[in-house]
């Protein structure tokens, strides 16, 4: 029971310690657990660790993240640098932000009031199931009926990721058929992953 006691009280001394310097307060003001980021007592945030794609969205980023710079650096964790753009689609402006880093974009997050759809290409991101940039099809799929279809103008077909509604990955590859088709399944099997593809 001691042993019980003495785990209890050296957790609560490590999460006011850990809530002190996450504080943007002086050292004297008391600790205000409304005024902290919870989100530090995430493991995956002790060490730095890379985002993964889940149903829910990318890292801390989802459906209710606001098409803000702030909103998406803070849930980012302020690892990349952010850069906004518009473009037409459909006969209507939409905005976008790219997080950049290394001057190279990694995601493409866009929508209307708060993100809708994130474009993955950061090798270092992973989906919940593992899938990354650069597996081959061969890795999820035996064959593309029932899981992909065709991108138009482009060679390379969009497969829904297994047991996910908001997953999906994107695969290019080389094929001398025509494009708008998808490629037969022995032809996909060494198709990669170019983008990891999160839709609201």
């Amino acid at each position: 029971m001691k042993s019980v006691r003495s785990a209890l009280i050296v957790a609560t001394l490590l999460l006011v310690s850990c809530a002190s310097s996450g504080s943007h307060h002086s050292e004297a003001s008391w600790w205000n657990p409304l005024d902290w980021s919870w989100s530090t007592l995430w493991p995956g945030n002790w060490f730095g660790a890379s985002l993964t794609v889940t149903e829910q969205g990318v890292g801390a980023v989802n459906g209710e993240t606001p098409l803000q710079e702030s909103a998406i650096s803070e849930a980012l964790n302020g690892d990349y640098r952010l850069r906004q753009g518009m473009r037409s689609e459909q006969g209507s402006i939409v905005s976008f932000w790219q997080a950049l880093k290394d001057d190279e974009v990694r995601l493409i997050l866009s929508g209307k009031e708060s993100v809708s759809r994130i474009e993955i290409s950061d090798p270092d991101i992973a989906s919940a199931d593992g899938t990354r940039i650069g597996d081959a099809f061969s890795k999820r799929y035996q064959k593309a009926f029932g899981h992909c279809q065709p991108v138009v103008n482009e060679a390379s077909v969009l497969c829904q990721a297994p047991d996910s509604q908001h997953i999906s990955y994107l695969y290019q590859g080389k094929w001398a058929g025509p494009q708008g088709l998808i490629p037969p399944d022995d032809v996909l099997q060494s198709w990669r992953v170019s983008k990891i593809i999160w839709q609201r």
